[in-house]
């Protein structure tokens, strides 16, 4: 009698184990499998986070369902010995399992960095800081970095060069540095052999067309009217005239939001004064854009050598032959900016 209780009172607590361990265990499979998100989200692990650092982005970005099964599992997984920066895309799939094998695996996954419209290394750091972990001060650091732009063969005058505006795949914690190394060796890519025989066709390497390519993206607004402004400059080059640029003036004044260049900006003592000095100035006055390297290297063969804004604030131009027909142009231009009281 007293063996037959001890045996059923043995079944009943294993019973009772064995329910507690389904119910423990469903517990801990349902928040372990179950989708953390209804929607689609990204984190960002910065460089040399820890295990702590990565549950409060989580916590913060509001990922987890259930921060003490993803603390068990991952502690299971041994996540905490194997965290890696990067952006990581968490779909409303993931569980807690799925989203650990990811953070866990540093399969992080890549950004679209873009830039344009562009004018300065500053404002390019700036753009570049706001998609990549580097920031901006980093940036500048390697952008004016006297012995990397040596290895790369250029000058300070010449190193935006290498910037050309575009889409480019990048891990979001890359360094300033692996932007850098990016840069050029896209821009080795972009001078492909057809692009560099033109080049050479005009007499002029490949920094003097980005050079005079980034005054034809000052000059126009428009594609349709870049390779006619490279022809007009090509055609002041050929002849060894002054480019007479105006947005060389506003580079050199340093004010690019002058709309009525005066003669007193064209007394300035700088290289850049194309007024003054012959030929291309010693390196870009922007990042111009891929359009206008491409409108200089396929410029439009025409006879003009000069250009003034029309008077209709359209951002075209009127093109003239000869000195006497610009001035008709740019007196009509002159009498519209005093019309609207535009004095500088």
């Amino acid at each position: 009698m007293k063996k037959s209780l001890i045996i059923k009172s043995g079944i009943f607590i294993f019973t009772i184990a064995f329910i507690l361990s389904i119910i423990v265990g469903s517990f801990f499979y349902s928040r372990t499998y179950k989708s953390n998100s209804e929607s689609d989200n990204h984190i960002y692990i910065p460089t040399g986070a820890s295990f702590n650092d990565v549950i409060e982005i989580l916590k913060k970005e509001e990922i987890l369902r259930n921060l003490d099964s993803f603390v068990w599992l991952a502690k299971k997984k041994n996540y905490q010995n194997h965290v890696y920066a990067g952006r990581y895309l968490i779909d409303s799939s993931m569980n807690n399992n799925d989203l650990i094998n990811k953070l866990r695996s540093g399969h992080q996954d890549p950004i679209k960095l873009i830039f344009n419209s562009v004018r300065t290394r500053e404002q390019l750091a700036g753009k570049i800081a706001h998609q990549i972990e580097a920031d901006s001060v980093e940036l500048l650091e390697v952008f004016y970095n006297d012995s990397l732009i040596n290895s790369y063969g250029l000058k300070q005058e010449t190193i935006t060069c290498i910037f050309l505006p575009n889409t480019y795949e990048f891990w979001w914690n890359s360094s300033a540095q692996t932007f850098m190394n990016k840069m050029f060796k896209e821009y080795k890519r972009f001078w492909n052999d057809d692009r560099l025989k033109r080049a050479k066709a005009l007499n002029l390497t490949r920094e003097d067309v980005t050079t005079l390519a980034s005054i034809v993206d000052e000059e126009t607004l428009y594609n349709n009217e870049m390779p006619k402004v490279a022809g007009l400059y090509i055609n002041r080059l050929r002849r060894r005239m002054h480019l007479q640029a105006d947005p060389t003036l506003k580079f050199a004044v340093g004010d690019f939001s002058i709309k009525r260049v005066l003669n007193v900006h064209k007394q300035i003592d700088s290289p850049y004064n194309t007024y003054k000095r012959y030929g291309l100035p010693p390196g870009p006055i922007s990042i111009p854009s891929i359009s206008a390297i491409d409108a200089v290297l396929n410029f439009e063969e025409h006879n003009y050598l000069y250009m003034c804004a029309k008077p209709d604030f359209s951002g075209y131009h009127n093109f003239a032959k000869t000195l006497s027909q610009h001035n008709v142009n740019a007196r009509n231009y002159q009498r519209a900016l005093n019309k609207q009281r535009i004095w500088r």
